[in-house]
């Protein structure tokens, strides 16, 4: 590693460090919009019964763009209020610790709605599927974040585990309405509950 790479890598992470805060007013009302769009898409797609495999994954994946998207905003006006350049060395560090795990989740979205969307597994796989790789990503994303972040991911990452191994008790018969609860639960309850805690738990700013 030459002196101008450590140098660089240096100034990351004591502007990482210095911008802690920042990141934590940014991710509170980021986590309460995901939470919130994902507790009140579930309720929808489960009463507008979208009972087939291709309603159910261009439906989520529809969301999780809105979901992307309004973050991006979020994000954005936080960066400007504080006066902060939104496309920094950290966010981009943050953007590729997330970027893996959510591409991936993306292909096997339309992989699993367009070719394998008529497996009788579909209705549990692809949940627990896109909550395992996106419990990935936000433990990655923790390495950059504030440290309460590791641990929603581990959320993610053990609740994808433990459905895995109920399905095989239930030989993974599950209808796609069920789905629907289980990603209500992970992607709005969970996301919700994290977000509520950091606006609780945030530190006052300090007037000069």
């Amino acid at each position: 590693m030459d002196a101008d790479s450590a140098s660089e890598r240096l100034e990351v992470i004591r502007t990482l460090m210095e911008r802690s805060a920042i990141y934590r007013r940014a991710l509170a009302p980021i986590m309460t919009f995901l939470g919130i769009l994902g507790v009140l898409a579930s309720i929808a797609g489960a009463l507008l019964r979208m009972e087939s495999s291709l309603q159910f994954g261009i439906y989520w994946m529809g969301v999780s763009f809105v979901g992307l998207l309004g973050a991006f905003l979020i994000a954005r006006r936080q960066a400007l209020k504080d006066r902060e350049p939104f496309w920094s060395p950290p966010t981009k560090r943050v953007t590729q610790a997330l970027m893996p795990s959510l591409f991936v989740g993306a292909v096997i979205g339309i992989i699993f709605t367009f070719a394998l969307g008529s497996a009788v597994s579909f209705a549990w796989a692809l949940p627990v599927t896109w909550i395992l790789l996106y419990g990935c990503a936000v433990h990655a994303a923790g390495f950059f974040m504030p440290r309460g972040i590791k641990l929603l991911g581990w959320l993610f990452i053990m609740g994808g585990c433990s459905l895995t191994l109920s399905s095989m008790s239930v030989g993974a018969h599950l209808p796609i309405t069920s789905s629907h609860v289980i990603m209500g639960v992970f992607f709005g309850g969970l996301q919700l509950a994290y977000g509520i805690y950091l606006h609780l738990s945030e530190k006052p700013q300090r007037t000069s």
